[in-house]
């Protein structure tokens, strides 16, 4: 398993959308949070099984909620620079891409 490492703006997002989700059903929140850690130890443990999504960037979609992790994945460490809803702003997270080294 490699080490995970969240961009701040991509913790920023997962914790906005699990305060999202927890404000409209109560546990909603805590379910999103733990599919979350579901598929971090998924990239975690085999982060090339998921596809590209641009240039050497790839994505782990989640199976109940309509967003996506989108992370590089380097020689000693898995960087997630998104926690992206999947209708909104495509492609805003690329400027990330400088701040991942």
């Amino acid at each position: 398993m490699k080490l995970v490492e969240y961009h701040p703006q991509a913790l920023e997002e997962l914790i906005h959308a699990a305060e999202y989700y927890e404000s409209k059903v109560d546990g909603l929140g805590q379910r999103f949070l733990d599919e979350i850690k579901i598929c971090v130890a998924d990239i975690s443990d085999l982060p090339e099984r998921w596809p590209y999504f641009v240039l050497n960037v790839r994505r782990r979609l989640l199976d109940r909620f309509p967003y996506m992790l989108v992370y590089l994945n380097d020689s000693d460490r898995i960087y997630i620079l998104a926690v992206m809803h999947q209708r909104r702003r495509p492609g805003y997270w690329k400027k990330r891409l400088n701040s991942s080294v």
